[in-house]
C-alpha cells in the first residue's frame, strides 16, 4: 500500500464521544467523508461543481477496521490517497493516527465510483486526473 500524501488535522469535539467517553463508531465516518472532500479539493477537483455537472460520487463500499479509540479533546490526522480499482471504480484508501503520538486509530477503504444524472456509472477524464 502506499503512503499517503495528504494529511487534514483535526480535534473530537464532545459531542462525538459516546457514553464510553469514546468516539462513536459512526463518527469516523463523518471524519473519513470530510477528509475525501477536502483530499479532492487539494487535487482541483470541488465535489459540489462535479455534482452540478452532472458527475456524482457514490459510496459503493466501506471496509474499516478500528484499532484503537479516540476520546474527547484528541488531535488527530486522517490520511488520504486514491487508488484505481477498475475501469469504473476507485478506492480511497484511509488512516487515522492519534496525534502526537501517531498511534494507528483506524484503517479504512472506501470503494466509489461516478454516476450521471441518470444512476449509470462512468468515469470522467476530471476523475482520471486525481489518480496522477
Amino acid at each position: 500500500m502506499s503512503s499517503p500524501s495528504f494529511f487534514l488535522e483535526l480535534t473530537v469535539r464532545d459531542y462525538e464521544c459516546d457514553m464510553q467517553g469514546i468516539v462513536n463508531n459512526a463518527v469516523y465516518l463523518h471524519y473519513l467523508e470530510h477528509a475525501r472532500h477536502e483530499y479532492l479539493k487539494y487535487k482541483g477537483l470541488n465535489f459540489a461543481e462535479l455534482t452540478r455537472d452532472g458527475i456524482i460520487l457514490v459510496v459503493k463500499r466501506s471496509e474499516i477496521d478500528y484499532h484503537h479509540p479516540l476520546r474527547s479533546g484528541d488531535s488527530f490526522r486522517v490520511g488520504c490517497l486514491i487508488e484505481r480499482v477498475s475501469p469504473l471504480r476507485f478506492a480511497f484508501v484511509q488512516q487515522i493516527y492519534r496525534l502526537p503520538d501517531l498511534r494507528p486509530i483506524l484503517s479504512a477503504r472506501i470503494i466509489g465510483t461516478s454516476v450521471n444524472r441518470s444512476g449509470r456509472p462512468f468515469l470522467p477524464d476530471k476523475i482520471d486526473l486525481a489518480f496522477e
